[in-house]
Parts: C-alpha cells; structure tokens; sequence
C-alpha cells in the first residue's frame, strides 16, 4: 500500500552527507529519491517477470507497485515545494523523480498493450526488457550512492548507459525484421510494444543525465 506521509515523517529526517548544504534539515529528500528508485526498480523487475508466463495475463501487480511510486512521487514533490529554498537543485530532484516515474509509466503501459493487443513478447522485446532492468538496477545503486561516494554513482551512470546502448540496438534490429514481415496487423501491435519500450530507455537515459548533472553540482 502507499506510504502514509505522515507516519513517514521521522524516516525522511535530515542526516549529514554530500545532501547537507542543499536541502533542507526537516526532510531527507535523499532517501526519498532512493526509496523511489528501489520501487521502480521492483516495478520494471514484475515487468520482465510477467512477460516470462504466456499467455500473458493482467498486469495487476506492476499496476499497483506503480500507483505506490506515484503516491511517494506527490509526497516528495509536495515537500519539495513548502521547505525547498535553491530553484536550481529542486529542480534537478525533481527531475530526477520524473523521469524514473517515466520509467515505470512506460513500463506499464507496454505490459498493458501486450495484454491488450495479445502480443507475444519475441526476442526482441525479452532483450529490451533485460536492458531496462539492468539499466534501472544501476541507477537505483547510483542513488543509493549519490549521498556518500560519487566515483561510484559515476560509475553506475556509464554502466546503465551501456544498457540504454543496448537497447537502441536491440529496438532497432526488432525494427529491421519487423519491417520485413507481411503480417501488417502483427507488425502494428508490435510496433506499439517497441516503442513503448524505447520511451522507457529513453526516459532511462534522460534520467542518467539530470543524476550525472546532479553529482557534478555537489563536486
């Protein structure tokens, strides 16, 4: 279920670290940002995870690890904008939340077209996913570092950009072939699926550059 703000109060007071000069001492938006990203690292988990049992049923639970993210993504914007005084910084946290959600969005609504269109997930699509896991998985580690050890964030950033790499190149070679098939419908409904999936990378991607923009700002 969502996190009550409320009763989440004391988890999000402010401790010493990298974070101390920019935030604020009444919430620790650090673990906020890192919370999130674990969530979202779960959600787009379920999603691989759902694609592996055909036929493909309805994706309630990626449904519902997605509303949670959503609930904790409103808190923290709330608090953002009653205690949060430097425009700048705010607005790379705030980004930085976005965008995973953009993740997790795209995640979702790919599953749900799949269940919808009864697209069977084909080699392509299981590799776009894989990517996007690992990429995810590298930024929710990057976050958890981002308040303690930015050679390590750093790293996680080139790594996850190896994955949106690869993605762009799985997207493509399932494009290459999809445009060679003359099952028009067929190649309709998996067209959707493959973008869906490239929005997801590329919301990876946007978010690797506001984090890597991040630790650039707290150097």
């Amino acid at each position: 279920m969502p996190s009550n703000p409320e009763l989440n109060k004391n988890k999000y007071t402010r401790s010493p670290g990298l974070f101390s000069a920019i935030f604020p001492r009444e919430y620790d938006f650090h673990a906020m940002l890192d919370d999130q990203a674990g969530r979202t690292v779960a959600g787009v988990r379920a999603f691989a995870f759902w694609m592996e049992s055909l036929p493909l049923k309805n994706p309630a639970e990626l449904e519902r690890i997605e509303t949670e993210v959503d609930a904790m993504r409103h808190d923290m914007e709330e608090k953002l904008i009653s205690s949060f005084s430097t425009p700048f910084d705010r607005q790379d946290i705030y980004s930085i939340s976005r965008q995973m959600d953009y993740i997790l969005n795209s995640s979702r609504d790919t599953a749900r077209e799949m269940y919808a269109f009864g697209v069977v997930p084909d080699l392509h699509i299981h590799a776009m996913a894989g990517d996007l896991v690992c990429g995810t998985e590298c930024i929710g580690r990057g976050i958890g570092a981002l308040d303690s050890d930015k050679d390590v964030v750093e790293d996680e950033i080139r790594k996850a950009r190896d994955f949106y790499n690869a993605l762009e190149d799985h997207y493509i070679a399932g494009m290459t072939e999809l445009l060679k098939t003359n099952d028009v419908m067929h190649a309709m409904r998996t067209k959707e699926i493959y973008h869906h999936l490239r929005d997801a990378g590329r919301a990876m991607r946007d978010t690797l550059d506001i984090l890597h923009n991040a630790v650039i700002d707290l150097a």
